[in-house]
């Protein structure tokens, strides 16, 4: 059985902890692990291999979290494929089934879901298994603990799905919970690969259609497959719940009762966390004075909290969010107002993850910028040059290669070199340990669009 792990989503509703560039699935937190470390770790006991599906910017991240735990991990036979933009589900799902054997089953899990281990998983599983032997698509249904709003509901008789519910209002929510028929919608999915392919082509024809041009013109390299832009864009865009799901006879619906969080708000991730004996989250960094049940979020300044209650307070280096407990679903609507303000903010945090690692911004004044650059043991960035912004680099640990038009040199911790403005220059890491430099900007335009690249590793064309 192959693990199909979707590694794409923006997190919208836990901004701004998650930013697109470093999402929900990606934030180590949950013990110094992230969403996607904890789900690899635990399906590895139960299936053979992995198939990650991710975007072309969060494929780094997924790589980089996965060789910090792989030693852990049963098997070594990994795969990958790489969207240049989301076509939802529906088609994601089905670039795993082209590239699995046509009796491969497939196990397709979210990575932002938080799942912890009972015996009731693998009872799951195993039936779901045997059901998809059958030729029966499988999805798995989890047994209401409260009148949710943010889920998804599934209306099951036995095994056999009666209806699949969008998510309700609270009243709605309520009566579904007082009907043991009504189960919470998971988000994963087992199937054999050429029953999901079947499926799609009988009801989702252009899906599969456009998605098996884009398979067959797919770019290889060592184990990772590429989708091509140009096919991609063609494909229309479709969750496998409206694609399959809710035409297709063949769908079964396994119940469980799996202690099971989709972390889709700060409403859910509150449960996650410890609190005092006022209700408020446990954090070094808080005072409290006749302050009670509020969730807080955050260690980078001291937060002081004075008569005040059921609030959530999420803080970080470059934004502040102060809501209601209760309505942190409707936080993905307040984005949308801060991304027509200032579309960086909803994209990138104080860190910025790159393929060759992250840089942090630490000041930023009229007319510079400081950074430090962390570049991973092998990696490199782009040979490149700006137009509007000269930089001074300064290493603190690791040595640099470092290449400015035509000339190479080497720099050890505490020497520094300058890149004027129009030079051509790339920072190397050949070593088997970290990087590390300080990057001083000077220049009238110092935004990450300043940049025009010869040559890249990864690919990017900006």
């Amino acid at each position: 059985m192959t693990n199909v792990i979707l590694c794409g989503g923006n997190g919208t509703r836990l901004w701004p902890v998650s930013r697109s560039n470093l999402p929900k699935q990606f934030l180590q937190m949950f013990d110094n692990e992230s969403l996607f470390q904890k789900i690899c770790k635990i399906n590895q006991q139960y299936c053979d291999k992995f198939l990650f599906i991710a975007n072309a910017e969060q494929y780094f991240i997924a790589s980089d979290q996965y060789s910090e735990i792989k030693n852990n991990i049963s098997f070594t036979d990994t795969l990958s494929i790489i969207e240049p933009v989301g076509r939802n589900t529906a088609a994601a799902i089905a670039f795993a089934a082209m590239a699995s054997d046509e009796d491969e089953i497939l196990f397709v899990t979210p990575s932002d879901h938080l799942i912890t281990q009972s015996e009731h998983y693998k009872d799951m599983l195993t039936r779901a298994q045997e059901l998809a032997q059958e030729g029966y698509i499988v999805t798995f249904g989890i047994t209401p603990k409260s009148p949710e709003t943010g889920f998804g509901y599934i209306e099951a008789q036995g095994e056999d799905v009666k209806l699949f519910h969008e998510k309700p209002n609270k009243e709605q929510a309520i009566k579904y919970l007082k009907n043991n028929n009504f189960l919470w919608n998971s988000g994963m999915f087992c199937f054999k690969a050429k029953i999901y392919l079947q499926e799609l082509q009988k009801y989702a024809p252009e899906i599969y259609k456009t998605a098996s041009t884009a398979f067959f013109n797919i770019q290889k390299k060592e184990n990772t497959l590429r989708i091509i832009t140009s096919y991609m864009l063609k494909i229309p865009e479709e969750s496998i719940d409206y694609a399959i799901l809710e035409k297709s006879n063949l769908v079964k619906v396994v119940k469980t009762d799996i202690a099971w969080n989709d972390i889709g708000s700060f409403d859910s991730l509150e449960h996650i966390f410890k609190k005092d004996d006022n209700g408020n989250s446990t954090l070094q960094n808080l005072v409290s004075l006749e302050s009670y049940n509020n969730f807080v979020f955050g260690n980078y300044k001291t937060i002081a909290l004075n008569h005040i209650e059921n609030l959530i307070i999420v803080e970080t280096p470059t934004a502040l969010l102060i809501s209601q407990k209760g309505e942190s679903q409707s936080i993905k609507q307040l984005v949308e107002l801060v991304k027509e303000k200032d579309p960086a903010l909803v994209k990138f945090g104080r860190t910025v993850f790159r393929p060759w690692g992250k840089f942090t911004n630490l000041e930023q004044g009229k007319r510079f910028k400081v950074k430090s650059l962390y570049v991973n043991p092998g990696k490199r960035l782009s040979l490149q040059k700006h137009l509007y912004r000269s930089e001074h680099w300064t290493v603190v640990q690791g040595n640099a290669l470092v290449q400015l038009d035509e000339q190479e040199f080497l720099l050890a911790p505490n020497e520094s070199t300058y890149i004027p403005i129009g030079t051509k220059h790339r920072l190397s890491n050949y070593g088997k340990f970290p990087l590390e430099i300080i990057e001083v900007q000077v220049g009238e335009y110092l935004e990450e669009d300043d940049i025009i690249r010869y040559e890249d590793d990864y690919e990017r064309l900006s």
